[in-house]
């Protein structure tokens, strides 16, 4: 007796080549489909959307949130995760405004303490990580709330700004160097803000750091299989610290800009920047179907939460609504990029 040979009726049919390249053009360049039709939309809406001030003002706002979003994302790519970033800014933005205030510090000095400030805190929360092996959600989440309170003790829980009275009574006389205020406040060309410049500078070279060197592709390697990277020779302890490091001091510099910006030590001013710096660099997964954190990932996603704010208020949303559109459209984006790939590998 013979046995026949199984027809090609057995095999599952394959997916025809156009529909394949669709999904994978679909899934790489999904979260730009839905940035044009949002801008799209807004514009249509209210035509003052693609003003040339108004996509600048956009820029402005979401400029911290790219410069935080960075940090968050070299915290990720050596598997790790920092979710003091916005209290970091919090307290160096209070930190700022005290500096020149109170203690009548020069625009140099005061950046200077700034900048110092953050990059140490980011080394104590590379040390609890790495010397204590605290995890890292946890020991950032610790630093989170001390910063929150710390920035409050100087001020008694005020904002901080010229005539200020200290906890002695006495009055502060200081007031906020013109050349510090010019950081936040200044228009290259009368057009382009300057914190838009500087964070652009800063991602283009983030960029070539995190993909273009060996130091970049280590710290992926880390994030990737700490023991390789180990047994390869990777100093791996010192790539995670430096890590923490950079994000600290990226989100002191986010700091330095809203305190040259707003003119004030304001309490509330970093209130929401841990979530959008957070979502921005997650979305960045999505970007260009990478599927891990990428500097070129998270500058879109901040300009996609930008965007999104800008148009709902540009629209009269309600504030109290604004969350949520603007988590919905990004979970939209997200189970459209990640939902693709997952259907093309487990269908049959």
């Amino acid at each position: 007796m013979t046995v026949d040979a199984p027809t090609s009726e057995a095999s599952p049919p394959r997916p025809a080549p156009a529909l394949g390249a669709f999904g994978r053009a679909l899934r790489r360049y999904a979260i730009f489909i839905i940035l044009a039709a949002l801008i799209v939309f807004f514009n249509f809406a209210e035509p003052a959307f693609l003003r040339v001030n108004n996509l600048f003002s956009v820029l402005q706002s979401v400029a911290v949130v790219a410069l935080l979003g960075i940090g968050v994302t070299v915290t990720l790519a050596v598997d790790g995760f920092d979710l003091s970033v916005g209290s970091i800014a919090a307290f160096t933005l209070m930190m700022a405004s005290y500096a020149m205030v109170v203690l009548q510090f020069g625009a140099a000095a005061t950046v200077a303490i700034a900048l110092a400030a953050g990059a140490a805190i980011g080394l104590v929360n590379g040390l609890l990580i790495v010397g204590l092996r605290i995890p890292d959600l946890l020991a950032t989440l610790g630093m989170m709330f001390l910063l929150a309170g710390l920035q409050l003790i100087p001020s008694a829980g005020r904002s901080i700004t010229t005539g200020l009275i200290l906890s002695d009574g006495s009055v502060a006389q200081g007031t906020f160097d013109p050349a510090f205020l010019a950081i936040g406040r200044h228009r290259l060309w009368d057009v382009a803000p300057l914190p838009v410049v500087i964070v652009a500078i800063i991602a283009i070279v983030a960029w070539f750091f995190m993909e273009r060197t060996r130091w970049g592709r280590v710290f992926y390697a880390v994030g990737g299989n700490e023991t390789a990277a180990y047994l390869a020779g990777a100093p791996v302890q010192r790539y995670r610290v430096a890590a923490y490091v950079i994000s600290g001091a990226l989100a002191a510099l986010g700091g330095v800009f809203i305190a040259a910006r707003v003119g004030r030590g304001d309490v509330f001013a970093g209130s929401s920047l841990l979530l959008d710096s957070v979502a921005a660099s997650l979305i960045g997964f999505a970007v260009l179907d990478q599927r891990r954190a990428n500097v070129v990932g998270a500058v879109t996603g901040a300009i996609f939460v930008g965007i999104v704010l800008n148009g709902l208020t540009m629209l009269n949303v309600p504030y109290y609504t604004q969350d949520f559109v603007k988590g919905a459209v990004l979970v939209g984006a997200l189970a459209l990029t990640f939902g693709i790939g997952r259907g093309r590998r487990s269908g049959h």
